[in-house]
């Protein structure tokens, strides 16, 4: 018998016709690429979700998760209007520490009628002022406008200073911006006259959740896409063990692979500072101005989920000019020139820019910078260059898996009938460059001559049921650098 089966007996005597349905030859689907969200839910949440991974279908869901204006419910707002079709899961966590608080201070009374426009956290909050209002009375507004309107905060009134406190604990509600009349006169904002109001920024605010702890829920599950917000050095290393090479994610023992998104406010300085402290090709941290509007959960989910949608169309296409949808950039004057950006750049820090009337994706980097000898090392600069390679590897798992999970194994040159389960190094071989020439179809690869040319495969000659592979993917690039000489002549010499 030359033909091998799975699971009709070669013994079977009882008449007559008997089929089995093999679907090792018909495998063409690839890995999804599901999405992450890890954010905290406001302190008084009492959902049973909390703490654990949950599939997140609906805005209303995550607001019934976190509860309004959490942080959950904001980044998952963010993600889906710029991904509404992802695959979005959701870790809810709790906070430790303090709540941050800001005031609103009202003084003098109100000599004609108006709108008073506050700024929480980028939103608008419009409260209504008639001529004649005392500081009490304008303060009580502020509350009722801010307390129905979804935001991160609850405000307290007391004698014309309107307290915002943060919905959960930790030093995150600091980042919380409060602003007066962002727009300004000209588009209709301006403090009725009479009345003087003082912002003091949020602050206090003090702790942020045990990531540690939090990352053991996820267990094996895969995720392309992980964005969590923290960038303190726990969190980040948190994440950077357990996503790394060696016994995390990305481990031959594992293979779940992903890659975490997350989002920094500073100063160039600041920022440069901070992007020499890391070093993780896992992890791309993009870093943005002091007066975006806009909480670094929000700037963080809008950079992950344009990415998730680009990679998802097409891993190795390169995820620049991708619109941040929802995100309000800094002032102008104070966003981050180029010289600037391309400081960024060069210490790790992933960038984003102004133009064509929105906030968009200028490089995602990863933090990788050294190699394990401290020297520079661009081999994993780009967080493309992760996507391709898990879409690769993938790939050929569902290749190898799907047609050879069963197979035995001989040396090249075996005389076995057609039809046998049977390979050998050669057969492999042949499959692997199959699949190349297909991965450079799609534009994933490049160079299949040259890399057949690299490919070994070969048994092992310490354990008969072992093949060993080399590899070499030469992995498509992206167009980054347009330089042209533009060398102009008022009259060509004849």
């Amino acid at each position: 018998m030359s033909v091998s089966f799975n699971n009709i007996p070669s013994d079977i005597r009882v008449p007559l016709f008997y089929a089995e349905v093999d679907n090792s030859q018909a495998n063409s689907a690839t890995s999804s690429m599901p999405r992450l969200i890890v954010a905290q839910v406001n302190d008084d949440s009492t959902a049973d979700e909390v703490g654990k991974l949950t599939l997140v279908s609906s805005v209303s869901l995550a607001v019934n998760i976190g509860g309004s204006g959490s942080m959950l419910a904001q980044m998952y707002d963010t993600w889906r209007r710029i991904d509404p079709a992802g695959e979005v899961w959701c870790l809810p966590v709790k906070g430790e520490g303090a709540k941050a608080k800001g005031t609103v201070t009202i003084a003098g009374a109100a000599t004609e009628a108006g709108v008073l426009n506050l700024y929480v956290a980028g939103a608008r909050v419009r409260a209504v002022v008639v001529n004649g209002a005392t500081p009490t009375e304008v303060a009580a507004a502020v509350v009722a406008a801010v307390n129905t309107a979804g935001l991160p905060v609850v405000a307290t009134n007391a004698v014309g200073v309107v307290t915002l406190t943060c919905k959960w604990s930790g030093e995150s509600g600091n980042d919380i911006a409060l602003q007066l009349n962002r727009l300004g006169r000209n588009n209709g904002e301006a403090t009725p006259a009479g009345l003087t109001v003082t912002l003091a920024a949020m602050a206090q605010g003090a702790g942020s959740p045990d990531v540690a702890e939090a990352l053991a829920t996820l267990g094996d599950e895969p995720f392309e896409f992980i964005c969590a917000p923290w960038t303190d050095a726990t969190s980040l290393d948190a994440w950077k063990s357990f996503m790394d090479d060696s016994t995390g994610r990305w481990s031959w023992a594992k293979q779940l692979y992903g890659h975490l998104y997350t989002a920094k406010r500073g100063t160039l300085g600041q920022l440069v500072a901070f992007g020499v402290t890391r070093n993780d090709q896992h992890a791309t941290i993009h870093g943005f101005e002091v007066g975006c509007p806009d909480p670094f959960w929000r700037v963080a989910a809008a950079y992950a989920a344009r990415t998730a949608v680009f990679i998802s169309a097409d891993p190795a296409r390169p995820t620049q000019t991708g619109e941040m949808t929802g995100i309000t950039p800094a002032p102008a004057g104070e966003r981050f020139t180029l010289t600037e950006r391309q400081s960024l750049l060069t210490h790790g820090v992933a960038t984003a820019f102004y133009g064509g009337g929105a906030q968009r994706i200028e490089r995602g980097i990863t933090s990788y910078r050294l190699n394990a000898f401290g020297q520079p090392d661009d081999s994993y600069l780009d967080s493309e260059t992760l996507h391709q390679s898990a879409y690769v590897i993938s790939y050929l798992k569902s290749v190898v898996t799907s047609k050879y999970g069963r197979h035995k194994l001989a040396n090249d040159g075996t005389r076995f009938g057609a039809g046998q389960a049977i390979v050998t190094p050669n057969v492999i071989r042949g499959e692997l460059s199959a699949a190349y020439y297909a991965l450079e179809r799609l534009g994933i690869v490049e160079n299949a001559e040259a890399f057949d040319t690299y490919l070994v495969v070969e048994r092992s000659a310490t354990n008969p049921n072992r093949l060993n592979v080399l590899f070499p993917p030469d992995l498509v690039n992206q167009l980054r650098v347009f330089a042209l000489q533009y060398q102009f002549r008022l009259q060509y010499a004849v």
